[in-house]
């Protein structure tokens, strides 16, 4: 008889190892998922259009908190963790109440999940959110136009709307942004590339995805998600991390799996982190991984045109929304650049925090000065704008990928504070990439 698998996810690398592994596999049968971290994936439906023909019907999503009655009442055999940016401890207590109700705790390694490209693939993964992927990508980028190939950028998944509608998406304007109906969280991330000329795709499964990029694309460029192992088989693993958080590198999952992975660790932010903790990434990575190569690279904080508008002004902090609740990060670029530029005050927005951007601040005590940019969906973001504009301040600094002044009207005036990547080691990035470029598709030893 088929295993019964309840999969526990949020509607990302849960729907990916259904889709690769479980989907027309009659070994299992999966009969429920649960959704954790991102908020209206529970009540509904994984849809029959994504599902295949062993499931006509769908399969029904749950909230986590329900699991243990799930086991129970739906005798299931096996649970899959399947979501990321998690502490070790965590994923072991989710365990331990698997285990607990009878069912056998699983997770899926790389190699029963990754898809084969026919093209070359460079990954750029994390070992948490928040360590700086983002203008890595970016860089990356750009150094392999600059050597004349066609990028394609493969984003992980948020699908955070209508699953059956994002199949599959590309995105090549600012247009289609508003076309796929896209949350601030997926245009914090599609939106950078687009801007620097750079197509997107992203959606829900990524055989179909990898199917329509391959049509377009010389190399794949793999932008990962929080700190989750890449759905492509990746010919260049590069992997960053962060001083800010030593130590973070061998504790969380499955960043620590990236980071034995890896072909390339960057150690990022080595401007502002401290040099001990420099020093403690480094030896982690070296006791973990021995054969990566290390770069060591600074991420410097700017605000374009910048003419003394922040001095002595009393500002409001907002910060990229996910590195700042589940990456854990108590500030971000926003908060560096006030402490930079000379701002009289930070206000606490707490006091002015309405609905769902309140219940952010009761989850994640570790958050003061900073307003994380929480937008999965028009009511989220509808309430972020006014909890900012509620708001006393002179002017507000604005950490995210986007310009969140632009989509949201704010009623006040705000600075964009912009970061990128800036190599300290040589050679660096561009040399991995020639090498791995011309050794993409070979046997391993040649």
């Amino acid at each position: 008889m088929a295993k019964k698998v309840l999969i526990m996810g949020a509607a990302g690398r849960d729907f990916h190892n259904f889709n690769v592994y479980y989907r027309d596999n009659k070994d299992y049968e999966v009969v429920a998922f649960t959704a954790f971290q991102i908020p209206n994936i529970a009540g509904r439906k994984y849809p029959a259009v994504l599902a295949g023909k062993l499931y006509p019907s769908g399969i029904p999503i749950y909230e986590e908190k329900e699991m243990p009655g799930l086991i129970k009442k739906l005798k299931v055999d096996e649970v899959v963790f399947a979501y990321s940016d998690v502490s070790f401890d965590t994923v072991m207590s989710k365990g331990s109440i698997a285990l607990a109700c009878g069912a056998d705790f699983k997770l899926l390694s790389g190699d029963h999940t990754f898809i084969k490209s026919k093209k070359p693939v460079v990954s750029v993964c994390a070992v948490r959110t928040g360590c700086g992927k983002s203008q890595t990508t970016r860089m990356i980028a750009g150094m392999l136009k600059e050597m004349g190939k066609k990028v394609v950028a493969i984003r992980h998944p948020m699908p955070y709307g209508d699953l059956s509608e994002q199949i599959w998406q590309r995105f090549a304007s600012l247009k289609d942004l508003e076309k796929h109906k896209c949350t601030i969280e997926e245009m914090e991330e599609y939106e950078p590339h687009i801007a620097a000329g750079c197509i997107v795709y992203a959606g829900v499964d990524y055989g179909k995805i990898l199917a329509e990029a391959e049509k377009e694309a010389d190399v794949i460029l793999w932008d990962g998600g929080n700190n989750d192992l890449p759905f492509y088989k990746p010919d260049l693993h590069i992997v960053v991390t962060d001083p800010l958080r030593p130590g973070h590198e061998e504790m969380y999952h499955p960043g620590a799996t990236n980071l034995r992975m890896a072909d390339v660790v960057i150690i990022n932010k080595v401007d502002t982190a401290e040099p001990d903790a420099v020093e403690k990434v480094k030896d982690n990575i070296k006791r973990m991984n021995p054969r990566a190569r290390i770069i060591e690279a600074e991420s410097p904080v700017t605000i374009e045109n910048e003419n003394g508008q922040v001095k002595n002004k009393k500002v409001l902090v907002v910060e990229d929304g996910p590195t700042l609740t589940h990456g854990g990060m108590e500030y971000g670029a926003a908060y560096v650049a006030a402490k930079q530029y000379g701002a009289a005050e930070i206000v606490d927005p707490r006091p002015y925090a309405i609905g769902t951007i309140k219940k952010v601040f009761e989850n994640f005590k570790h958050l003061e000065d900073i307003l994380p940019a929480m937008g999965y969906g028009k009511e989220q973001m509808e309430e972020l704008k006014k909890t900012i504009n509620a708001i006393p301040a002179d002017l507000v600094l604005v950490g995210t990928p986007i310009d969140l002044a632009e989509h949201l009207k704010f009623n006040k005036p705000s600075v964009r504070v912009t970061y990128s990547l800036k190599e300290r080691t040589t050679p660096g990035m561009k040399e991995e990439l020639r090498v791995a470029l011309k050794n993409a598709g070979k046997p391993v030893g040649v």
